[in-house]
């Protein structure tokens, strides 16, 4: 007999039972003989929640007058670890785990292997089914999908019948009520407040049981086929930055609407004689099974881009079609999802589009550097956050301290307001310097630029009133997408760039992906390797490597400045040598573009970003050959204190105002001084008013700072008299035991500088 006949043998008896008039602890008796018969184990137990403790409710194997009366909490041995975790548990030895726990009254001594899976309703654990043997020995994949199939048929037993409170069931009770505080992990830092939008309303699923596998199978032929036209039609539509940069996305999305084995696995679910929705959620379970195994962050990623393409698939079967952002937004929103990608972030309305709460999510996912780029808080691994949170719950999202109120009390609200409307007010003000030039006190222009990546960015231009674009970041293209772009689309965005930002000057950093901004098609199995990825095989190293991924962004980036003046800098130079190299692969095509009789640009002033401690020593050497250096403080403080910047063990060694840094930069101001070449600043250390304040006593003149930053940035350029601060600087830096922090900010204060 096949594993699907077998499987399907044992949902038929099981149908049988749900079928019958038998009251609920009778049907729950006799699934626990159906199921450890067919598994050929000795022991098979069902444990509810009940009154918050899981309750055993049924068992073949264990001691019969254990039955409502071992009871244990969520979290308390393996059984409450499979409910607080909705994970499965697979051991061949149960006493090794640490979460073991003997009950002596159930009599389970004897026994050595277990198995348990969830019982799942409305995507929360309300109870477990385990399996035990006498022998140790971890139960085959078939088992496992057995018993996740029994668990779903008992969720619409145990809904039906009422055998868990409602509390329990998540529908409504103290755990809709009241004030809740969730605690996360702050992905982009920022206030917002808003309602409560899933970014993927529930499907239920209200039948489990096919009543004809033929017409289920076909039901998902038809829903595959649905599902592929919309992933063929989006990404022929699709224009990155128009509307949602969700092109390349979809590329990575189609490589799993076509995957056959993906396809076949839904296919054996049927067979085992589960309906469409109910075989897509089965095989869903083992992805998200293999998702809490995985510890490479971007196969993790890429298993999240096939879950939520399975629950897109769910949606089309089950006729409870499209996500939030289809529905549209009504009112300023919290968006609330598992996890997301960044093409799926952009295609909501940034008007109404407040804050993203994420039950998963990490610092180094694609949709966190997207969101960061467009000023939206995000707050991620909020731990069973859907079980807490309704639809339209009101939300205070504070990504600052890593925390999010649900339900405010209006005294709590109050205070959130406050304090929001005193970041508003200063907004306002900020606002209003928009057209005014940042000149100091004594009466020096300093240059504000911006940071940018994507298209739409440009609009800050206008907006704050910048001087320019200080860094684009390209590989945001190359970030969002399953395979290399191609060189046209490329030139496209550049052109699209350009002609935006109009006589204001853009300067390109070229790409700088690998080691912890890895993407798919340029996987490489000593990268793989580097302990520290951000030191590692990445930027202008693996560009020049990968000579055909710098050779065709050199191309785009000539020919879409065309009549323009290309500003091109180079990330992550350490050696003069590479610098040369990457210029010679824009020479090499500015000849060949000569020779095409294409526009060329009217003039091309090459960069270096000084983000590599060994740069500043050849400075001598690499001076004479650019027209401009960008300072890139994120990955040089880190660099030269040796402080991962993403260890929050390591958040206090991460100084910007250490003496160390500050005495490295200005001995970069003074190597540079003199010389026909721009210095610049492009790291997050210049949007901070403090920091900021310190680097123009260093002697910085040029800053590119999120658009965000430019108006506080303006208003403390205009407060600061600049041989005042440049005399107080040297000063500090000259004792070692000064408290720079301190120092500065008694400074700002006596001259009416604030840094709230």
């Amino acid at each position: 007999m096949t594993a699907a006949a077998s499987a399907r043998q044992i949902l038929v008896r099981l149908h049988e039972v749900m079928a019958s008039r038998m009251h609920a602890q009778g049907k729950l008796d006799a699934v626990v003989d159906i199921v450890g018969e067919a598994l050929d184990s000795e022991v098979c137990s069902i444990y509810l929640l009940r009154e918050g403790m899981l309750e055993l409710y049924a068992t073949r194997g264990l001691n019969k007058s254990a039955v409502h009366v071992t009871r244990m909490a969520v979290g308390e041995g393996l059984t409450g670890t499979i409910a607080q975790n909705i994970e499965t548990l697979n051991l061949a030895e149960a006493k090794a785990h640490p979460d073991f726990e003997y009950r002596p009254e159930t009599g389970e001594e004897k026994f050595h292997s277990f198995a348990g899976v969830p019982i799942v309703y409305r995507e929360r654990a309300v109870g477990a089914l385990i399996v035990q043997h006498v022998d140790p020995r971890r139960y085959e994949d078939i088992e496992i999908e057995a018993l996740q199939t029994t668990a779903m048929v008992l969720s619409e037993l145990i809904a039906n019948a009422e055998l868990i409170d409602e509390v329990e069931a998540g529908s409504t009770g103290d755990g809709h009520n009241g004030t809740q505080v969730v605690n996360g992990l702050a992905l982009v830092k920022g206030l917002a407040a808003g309602q409560a939008v899933f970014h993927q309303p529930r499907v239920e699923i209200v039948q489990v049981v096919a009543d004809d596998i033929e017409a289920e199978r076909q039901r998902v032929y038809r829903a595959f086929d649905k599902m592929r036209e919309q992933i063929d039609n989006m990404a022929s539509q699709a224009e990155f930055g128009v509307g949602g940069e969700h092109e390349e996305v979809l590329e990575t999305y189609k490589m799993f609407a076509y995957d056959e084995g993906w396809s076949r696995r839904i296919n054996e679910a049927i067979d085992s004689g589960l309906t469409a929705e109910a075989a897509i959620e089965r095989v869903q379970q083992r992805t998200r099974m293999r998702m809490r195994e995985i510890d490479d962050p971007l196969l993790a990623d890429r298993m999240h881009d096939l879950e939520d393409l399975a629950n897109r698939l769910l949606r089309i079967v089950s006729g409870q079609l499209g996500t939030a952002a289809s529905q549209g937004l009504r009112r300023d929103t919290i968006l609330i999802a598992r996890n997301l990608g960044p093409a799926e972030l952009l295609e909501y309305d940034r008007r109404r589009l407040k804050g993203v709460i994420l039950e998963e999510g990490s610092l180094t996912a694609h949709v966190v550097i997207v969101a960061r780029a467009m000023g939206i808080p995000v707050l991620g691994r909020a731990r069973g956050l859907r079980g807490l949170v309704r639809e339209g719950d009101e939300v205070l999202l504070d990504a600052d301290a890593g925390t999010a109120t649900i339900r405010p009390s209006q005294q709590i609200a109050d205070a959130f307001d406050t304090r929001f409307a005193r970041t508003r007010e200063k907004q306002a003000v900020y606002a209003e310097l928009r057209d005014v030039e940042p000149f100091t006190r004594c009466g020096t222009r300093i240059q504000v630029m911006i940071n940018a990546g994507l298209r739409d960015d440009v609009s800050a231009l206008a907006m704050t009133g910048a001087d320019g674009i200080g860094l684009f970041r390209t590989e945001f293209q190359f970030l969002v997408s399953a395979t290399l772009p191609q060189r046209e689309k490329q030139t496209r965005l550049y052109r699209d760039v350009l002609e935006a930002a109009g006589d204001k000057p853009v300067i390109f950093r070229t790409v700088d992906i690998g080691g912890d901004k890895a993407v798919p098609y340029l996987r490489d199995e000593d990268a793989a390797l580097d302990e520290n990825p951000s030191m590692g095989w990445r930027a202008l190293r693996l560009a020049l490597e990968r000579e055909g991924l710098l050779r065709a962004q050199a191309r785009a980036l000539l020919e879409a400045a065309g009549g323009h003046t290309l500003n091109v800098m180079f990330p992550m130079v350490s050696e003069p040598w590479e610098f040369d190299a990457a210029k010679a692969v824009f020479d090499e095509q500015l000849q060949y573009l000569k020779t095409r009789k294409k526009v060329l640009p009217e003039a091309i002033r090459y960069g270096a970003m000084l983000e590599v401690p060994s740069l500043a020593e050849v400075l001598d050497l690499l001076i004479p050959k650019l027209s401009f250096i960008s300072v890139g403080t994120n990955d040089l403080t880190q660099f030269l204190l040796a402080a991962d910047r993403a260890n929050p063990k390591l958040a206090v060694r991460y100084d910007w105002l250490s003496h160390s840094i500050l005495r490295f930069l200005r001995r970069v101001v003074q190597n540079v001084a003199g010389q026909e070449v721009d210095l610049g600043i492009c790291g997050e250390m210049g949007g901070r008013r403090l920091e900021a304040l310190a680097l123009l006593g260093l002697g910085f003149r040029r800053f590119s700072i999120t658009p965000a930053a430019v108006g506080p940035i303006k208003e403390l350029i205009r407060k600061v008299e600049l041989e005042e601060i440049t005399a107080a600087m040297n000063g500090w830096l000259s004792s070692p035991t000064v408290d720079l922090r301190h120092e500065l900010q008694e400074w700002a204060s006596e001259r009416d500088i604030d840094f709230e």
